[in-house]
């Protein structure tokens, strides 16, 4: 053995651990790296992760482990409580007042199963690449580096506008429970409209979730339980009560804006099941990912579509549709059966869940970023872990504290339909990848094979965009889909009868593949496709952002790292890997 070397300070601030990189060290060599910007993005396009340098080189670079500690009890309590928030209780009563009316049922079992279409594909990437970095590191391994990055990219644009969104839901709510105006706790202020409400109870609340967070992931598994244990008893009290106040005539029309309103609305509430993925990113603390990750991610989505439909099913038998009011639906739906003080339990429901929502986005949001930092696709200070706490405190403060200051000014109306395209469109690539992982193995699969891949799955894409423009352009027409629709079952088929498997599960698989990864791709580019051009316009401008800094940093950076000498592999690593894959 050599000398032992000497551990080093978790708080530190060096250059070389923003800028490790070769082509950081002085203007001359970053000049030298932009004059090779074109060669080095065909190679960073072209290249794709190994799941051993995921599972074991990439988590060298955050020096310390953090602590197996979760059970499959954890995982479906944490779903519970990263999925469940405000969103249920704001979105159904107005997409049933505005697009579908009593189908808002229909439209939670549409948005329900494309969720729990691509619940099954993270679950299997989870088991056999039980990593911190969830779709950003299944999709650096499958469909390469730049892929990667446009996920990363859609990651944190989600978690830091997500965060900002519901801490300022929560101050709303809070108010609430106090019998005061929703804005009566905010600083009004001169600015210009949408930025003129400063929320410091937002902040605080952010604040307080966070130290929570990086204290300890088991500490926050157990205030998760007690307070999605509330939340649950509050979601029982909804369902039951407002069903026992049904009246079936409020059902007429079921569907007043037809099939277009269910599916706009579907587009819409897709928001509220968003947060399962945080789950796939505790991997690395989970005692046996192979089995508690499958119980913990299909059992939580499945009980939770479940509640949604009965939440929506109770709305809508209690009043007209017409009638509900899109602001506060549950609320004045209780008042007008007589249960005037049921809106304070309501608004406690909500504000639970919203805490649950931000205790476990601190949790899989860091390790999301945690993971994006060990490929130093932003600075590798943030993939650190803190030896004592086990938890990622650096990747932590830098969502939250850009979350906080964004939450403080801004009202984010306008991300709402932004943040559900970056759920979809990765929900969309996490499918393409699944089926890249099943029919190709570089150094196994014929060059044949994987042309012939490669033009399948440009056929299923196409065809679903395809039909997604038809439905935007002509919702009441049929002739488009005699071409779409049939174009992406015959290239589904042909990827089921001519092309082999080349890569078995180990433990858990997605079941009917290639059938199920391609009808997620379908649902999710339709569900896209019904959000509007506004939405698009904004995703646009995000995206022109992100490539500017990838082009400027991001591709230097990895680029650097691909090329670094691998550190010693420690054994402890893959001990415990080996040993969760056997079991």
């Amino acid at each position: 053995m050599g000398d032992e070397i000497q551990p080093r300070s978790y708080w530190r601030w060096s250059k070389h651990d923003f800028f490790p990189g070769d082509s950081f060290q002085n203007w001359s060599a970053y000049r030298s790296a932009l004059s090779q910007t074109f060669t080095r993005l065909k190679e960073r396009v072209a290249s794709r992760s190994e799941d051993a340098d995921e599972i074991v080189e990439l988590r060298k670079e955050s020096e310390n482990e953090m602590k197996r500690c979760l059970s499959w009890w954890d995982l479906t309590w944490f779903g519970f409580g990263s999925v469940i928030g405000a969103g249920i209780f704001v979105l159904t009563g107005q997409e049933a007042h505005e697009h579908a009316g009593p189908a808002i049922v229909l439209s939670y079992v549409a948005s329900g199963i494309s969720a729990m279409l691509s619940v099954f594909c993270y679950t299997e990437f989870a088991v056999e690449i039980p990593v911190a970095g969830g779709s950003f590191a299944y999709i650096r391994v499958e469909l390469g580096d730049f892929a990667a990055f446009i996920t990363a990219g859609n990651i944190i644009l989600g978690s830091i506008a997500g965060s900002a969104a519901v801490a300022r839901a929560w101050t709303s709510y809070f108010t609430t429970l106090l019998n005061r105006h929703p804005n009566s706790l905010r600083i009004h202020t001169n600015l210009i409209d949408g930025f003129n409400l400063l929320d410091p109870i937002a902040v605080a609340i952010l604040a307080i979730t966070s130290i929570i967070a990086i204290s300890s992931t088991r500490r926050t598994s157990y205030f998760n339980w007690i307070a999605s244990a509330v939340n649950m008893v509050v979601i029982s009290f909804v369902i039951i009560a407002g069903l026992a106040h049904a009246n079936t005539s409020n059902l007429t029309p079921f569907a007043p804006h037809g099939a277009k309103g269910i599916f706009v609305a579907a587009a819409i509430v897709y928001f509220a099941y968003g947060g399962f993925d945080n789950i796939a990113t505790m991997a690395e603390e989970t005692k046996n990912p192979s089995k508690d990750i499958p119980l913990g991610l299909l059992g939580s989505m499945s009980i939770i579509t479940v509640i949604y439909c009965l939440m929506a099913l109770s709305l809508s038998m209690m009043q007209k549709y017409t009638d509900i009011d899109p602001n506060a639906a549950y609320s004045v739906a209780f008042q007008r059966v007589g249960m005037k003080w049921a809106k304070y339990l309501v608004a406690l429901g909500a504000l639970k869940g919203m805490t649950t929502v931000l205790l476990a986005g601190a949790i899989g949001q860091a390790r999301y970023a945690t993971h994006i930092a060990r490929v130093h696709m932003i600075p590798p200070w943030f993939s650190l872990v803190h030896p004592k706490t086990g938890t990622p405190i650096n990747a932590t403060l830098l969502i939250r504290l850009v979350s906080a200051c964004i939450a403080f000014f801004s009202s984010l109306d306008v991300l709402a339909s932004l943040l559900s395209i970056s759920g979809l469109l990765i929900s969309m690539m996490m499918a393409v990848a699944l089926l890249v992982r099943r029919y190709y193995v570089r150094g196994i699969t014929p060059r044949t094979n994987l042309l012939k891949l490669t033009f399948f799955l440009l056929v299923i894409i196409v065809s679903s965009v395809g039909t997604s423009a038809y439905w935007g352009l002509d919702p009441n027409g049929w002739l488009g889909y005699t071409v779409t629709v049939p174009l992406w079952f015959l290239a589904t088929l042909a990827i089921s009868v001519l092309l082999p498997q080349d890569r078995t599960p180990k433990v858990w698989g997605v079941p009917l593949v290639p059938w199920f990864p391609s009808l997620s791709v379908a649902i999710n580019v339709f569900l896209m496709g019904s959000l509007g051009a506004q939405a698009f316009i904004r995703f646009g401008i995000c995206t022109v952002v992100m490539l500017i800094y990838y082009i400027f940093f991001g591709l230097h950076a990895t680029y650097d790292m691909a090329h670094q000498p691998k550190k010693p592999t420690t054994s402890r690593i893959l001990e415990e890997d080996m040993g969760s894959a056997r079991a």
